[in-house]
């Protein structure tokens, strides 16, 4: 399930606080925080989006979309390329070939299709870590400086692939779902504000990220907040699952007993309560930025 806490031009406060209460709420129900696999805060989500929790549908009439987990073709594209456009014209070629072949069984069906979301889903070993693949670009671990650019060159494959395009499609963080980024977070390399920093440049936003277990709705506000304003600002959709762990607190090993997570440590979160205008529970209206001229 989600909640919407932006559409389009407006921010409304009052459901960015109400989707930090429910996170709050929904950690304590399992002993490791795991409800909060199942709710995802939105930011612009249009209809149709097929990745779930974040998925919603608008009409009437029944139409399909397609979510692909396919982060080893980033790692497989960039392993031995000698340069950004060698690795990023393999990626593209990849995902335009298998584009191709799930539109041809698409288009046999008798329901509307939608189209594609090629996000670079990961599956937690190094063969599909999206953090592998960034470190295959050249940048020695995911958080320092360079993983940046090297999310934003992914992303420009999706983009330049032909595929109906639908959704996210672009650089995907879950922190928990992806080897190389829950490692990279445990020693520290990765941090809460890095990936919200790749959010800018990326497809989904914050995804199943640790935090303390005692951490406040005050406190992730804020950051929910931040990642309304990417989303609204660069007109994209972004989310945020956030999953506080019961009884942990930040630096903690993670002891999640499921086959689609890798586990971590808790991260840190540098947040403290609202206070002033940003703690109103008004909406506002924030335009994108214009395009330059």
């Amino acid at each position: 399930f989600s909640g919407v806490m932006a559409d389009e031009q407006t921010i409304h406060m009052a459901q960015v606080k109400a989707c930090a209460e429910i996170i709050v709420k929904c950690a304590p129900l399992d002993p490791n925080g795991f409800a909060n696999l199942q709710f995802a805060a939105l930011a612009n989500v249009k209809p149709n989006a097929p990745f779930f929790p974040a998925a919603h549908h608008s009409s009437d009439e029944p139409a399909f979309g397609i979510a692909v987990e396919c982060a080893d073709l980033a790692v497989s594209a960039f392993e031995k390329a000698k340069t950004v456009d060698e690795g990023r014209n393999a990626l593209v070629a990849e995902i335009t070939k298998h584009g191709q072949a799930i539109m041809k069984i698409a288009k046999d069906l008798r329901v509307e299709f939608k189209g594609i979301d090629f996000s670079l889903a990961p599956f937690p070993d190094d063969a599909h870590s999206l953090g592998g693949a960034v470190e295959n670009m050249g940048v020695p671990r995911i958080g320092l400086h360079g993983s940046l650019a090297a999310a934003a060159i992914l992303t420009d494959a999706i983009e330049r692939a032909d595929f109906p395009h639908l959704g996210f499609n672009g650089f995907m963080q879950p922190i928990l779902e992806d080897s190389i980024l829950a490692k990279r977070s445990a020693e520290g390399v990765l941090t809460v504000k890095d990936a919200l920093m790749y959010s800018a440049v990326c497809g989904t936003g914050l995804d199943t990220v640790p935090l303390a277990g005692d951490v406040t709705a005050d406190e992730l506000t804020p950051l929910l907040l931040d990642l309304c304003a990417l989303s609204l600002r660069l007109d994209k959709p972004l989310t945020a699952r956030l999953m506080p762990v019961p009884g942990k607190k930040a630096g903690d090993a993670t002891a999640f007993d499921f086959a689609f997570f890798a586990n971590g440590r808790v991260m840190e979160l540098a947040s403290s309560p609202l206070v002033g205008a940003l703690n109103d529970n008004s909406s506002f209206a924030l335009n994108a930025k214009h395009p330059r001229q």
